[in-house]
Parts: C-alpha cells; structure tokens; sequence
C-alpha cells in the first residue's frame, strides 16, 4: 500500500509519519519546504494551492490522508482558503488520479460550525468529502496532545508557575498525537465498517475530562500543584485581543478560537465511535500528559 500524506510536517503528520517508518510502508507526502531528516519518504514540493503538486502526490497512491489545515490564525478569513478550498483541491486530485480511499481529519469544532470560522471551515469541508464520490472516512478528533505540539505547550508552561487558566466550566474528550497516528493508518484500508463514516475517537475516558480535571491533570505531570480556573468568556476575549497585540500573527489565543473554546461539550459521541475490532486507544490520558511534559523538558522547551 502507498499512502500519500498532506501536512506530512506538521504536528498530527509527523506522529504518522513515524509509525509508518517503523512499519515499513510506502509514503508520499506534501510540504512547502522539504525536509532532510525523513529519507524513507517521498516528498512532494508544493502546498495545496498547486494542482501540479497534488496531481504527483495522489498519482499511484493507494489511500489519501489529508490531514493539513489551518487551525488557528488571527485573520479568520483565511481558515476557507486553506481548509475549504485545500480540502476541495485533494479530492480533485484524488479523483484525476482514480484513488478510491480518502481520510479526512476534520474536527470536533464542526459539529457546531456557528461558534467559529475554524469549525465553519471544518463543516464545509466535510461537506465536501461527503459529497466526492470517494470511498472516505473522516475523524474528528478532539484536543490532540503528544510531543510537538505549540498549542497545549502554553498550558505545560503555564503549569511550572502553579496555574493553568482553563475555559468556563465544560469538558473535553482528549487523544494523544500517537493514538491518533495510529487511528489514521488502520483506516487506510477498505472496509465496509469504515466506508462514510464520521468518527470521533478519544483516550477512552467516558465523559471526557472536566477542565479543572484536565488543569490539575497537567500540574500532575508537571510535578506541581496547581491552580486551574475556569476564566469568563469576557475576559478569555481580552486575553486574546493582548495576545494579537503582543504576539500578532503567532497569537495563540485567538478571538475565534475563544469562539469554540467557550462551548461546554466538547466529548466525543459513544455513538460515533471508533468499532473495537479496528482501533482502540493505549495510552491513558494522565500517563501521555507526563510523557509529554518529559519530551518538553528533554528538548529544551521548559
């Protein structure tokens, strides 16, 4: 089987591009600038702006799994560009090049497309897929953690001087980056219990984390005792337009993605889960929170 990979060097594309090194299978992937440390891998030069590129990347593959998006940005006009109009440009491609199998990662923001731009993309994108004719699947997975990743980082930082500032009560379903990687390659292939399905897999904890659970969970693996408040929707608006001012477009907090961080269900669906026989989770939320917090250290980051 060959996969072809988009966002190959991003944060969820990297963790499947490691487990497919240690398995051996063939991959084919896209990025803007290629990079030298991954020699077992086909890269492609291009963005999903360039027909040309996606053309070489789908030709022969077995499986599509595009993954790359935007998740974030303080100028949320550009979540269509990249996450509509890229979404609509791979499954041209795929469909130029007769590849049956389409994976889609999506998001549990597009379960309410009306809170953000970014979930209003992810909706529409899924629209898309649904609509392509291919033999898709597509995963919305909730908050993604592991190594790498920037956006849970400033909640490991935070943790080092006793506080984790958290949204208005609510809760979350989590996954590690390398449960997700491995989710995304056992869907690759067909099979009837895959075929259009939407999946919302998690770290198997029912009813997901509370947010002052998952604040003391990350104090927990930062070895310090926190406080994790629950900060209004006013001031979490603030935050973000200081965040904008300060750190302009490499703002994390953003007033869009305050937009969806604000609504109280973010759990995965029982109903949408991911069947036994093909995937189950292995890591436990609280021993992946420590893991990771010990790769931040190791690199440097804390």
């Amino acid at each position: 089987m060959t996969i072809a990979i988009t966002g190959g060097t991003g944060f969820v594309g990297q963790a499947v591009l490691d487990l497919v090194a240690r398995r051996g299978i063939a991959a084919r992937a896209l990025a803007r600038k290629l990079p030298d440390d991954r020699p077992g891998v086909d890269w492609i030069a291009g963005n999903l702006g360039d027909a040309a590129a996606l053309d070489r990347l789908a030709t022969g593959a077995d499986v599509v799994i595009h993954i790359a998006g935007l998740t974030n940005t303080p100028d949320p006009a550009e979540f269509e560009a990249a996450n509509v109009t890229g979404t609509a440009a791979m499954l041209d491609a795929a469909t130029r090049a007769g590849v049956k199998r389409f994976i889609f990662v999506s998001s549990l923001s597009a379960r309410e497309p009306r809170l953000s731009a970014y979930g209003a993309s992810k909706a529409q994108a899924e629209e898309l897929v649904a609509a392509s004719g291919l033999d898709w699947t597509m995963v919305r997975p909730p908050a993604v953690y592991g190594p790498r990743d920037h956006d849970m980082f400033e909640l490991f930082k935070s943790a080092r001087y006793g506080l984790v500032p958290m949204p208005p009560s609510g809760a979350t379903s989590m996954i590690h980056v390398d449960d997700l990687a491995k989710l995304l390659l056992a869907l690759a292939p067909a099979s009837p219990k895959l075929r259009r399905k939407i999946f919302e897999p998690d770290d198997g904890r029912e009813g997901g984390w509370s947010y002052k659970e998952l604040g003391q969970a990350i104090g927990d693996a930062m070895g310090r005792r926190v406080f994790a408040p629950n900060l209004p929707k006013s001031l979490l608006r603030s935050a973000a337009s200081l965040d904008k001012i300060f750190r302009g477009k490499n703002a994390k907090l953003t007033a869009d993605r305050v937009g969806y961080m604000c609504h109280p269900n973010w759990v995965a669906r029982s109903d949408k889960a991911v069947p036994l026989d093909i995937w189950s989770p292995a890591i436990p939320t609280r021993d992946g929170l420590k893991q990771t917090a010990a790769w931040y250290r190791q690199q440097g980051w804390l």
